[in-house]
């Protein structure tokens, strides 16, 4: 359907009791009913929307930030982009397919996507819980900015590929570092997290990593 000019993927069922929203770039597009079969495998009802974007660093950075590899930097646009879910896609949704007041929404995503997801748990208590597939905890400031801007939503999945961190550039090695800080300052705040790890590097079954990031944010694990 048609939001604001964008053509979103919607998958499931009306009257859901989870929403689940993921921010996705072309090249996600042709894996995207593999993910959704695999996040279907979960007992829970759910509506997922695959909400696309123009250009992937711009919109999904929460800050400018110079190229870390190629030629392209980071716009910034992060603000515009959660704008546009919390105004538009999400009560568009809501109504559409009459979801309850109450829906539990989970935002979600992969790498930058991942990294976005747990920037916008910063700024707005919307959430209940972000599903970080290998999520871009590299990107400079993140770490110091999480500091002084906690997460807030009350369930949080973190994967990493094992051989994310062994790479030569020296800005994205940071990612294992980072990303195991992140986990324990979670547990230490008493929040429902979880830190898996896949095996391979940071291309390896994108969509099969964000399903299971999904699916365990649906799950309760008190």
């Amino acid at each position: 359907m048609q939001i604001r000019n964008r053509p979103c993927r919607i998958y499931g069922e009306a009257h859901a009791e989870y929403l689940l929203l993921q921010m996705t770039g072309e090249h996600e597009l042709q894996n995207m009913e593999s993910e959704v079969t695999a996040i279907a495998q979960s007992a829970h009802r759910f509506l997922f929307a695959a909400i696309p974007v123009e250009s992937w660093n711009d919109a999904l950075s929460p800050w400018k930030s110079p190229a870390v590899w190629g030629k392209q930097g980071f716009g910034g646009k992060a603000g515009e982009t959660l704008r546009f879910l919390t105004e538009q896609v999400v009560p568009t949704l809501k109504q559409q397919f009459n979801l309850p007041e109450n829906v539990k929404i989970i935002l979600g995503g992969y790498s930058l996507a991942g990294l976005f997801a747990l920037w916008a748990s910063t700024q707005t208590n919307l959430f209940y819980g972000v599903a970080a597939a290998s999520p871009s905890v590299w990107f400079p400031g993140w770490m110091e900015f999480e500091q002084r801007h906690p997460m807030q939503a009350q369930h949080f999945y973190l994967s990493l590929g094992d051989k994310e961190e062994h790479t030569k550039n020296t800005v994205m090695a940071a990612v294992g570092d980072n990303i195991r800080a992140l986990h324990s300052q979670l547990t230490a705040r008493e929040v429902d997290c979880t830190l898996e790890w896949n095996s391979g590097g940071h291309f390896k079954n994108a969509d099969l990593r964000t399903a299971k990031a999904f699916r365990w944010t649906m799950e309760e694990h008190t």
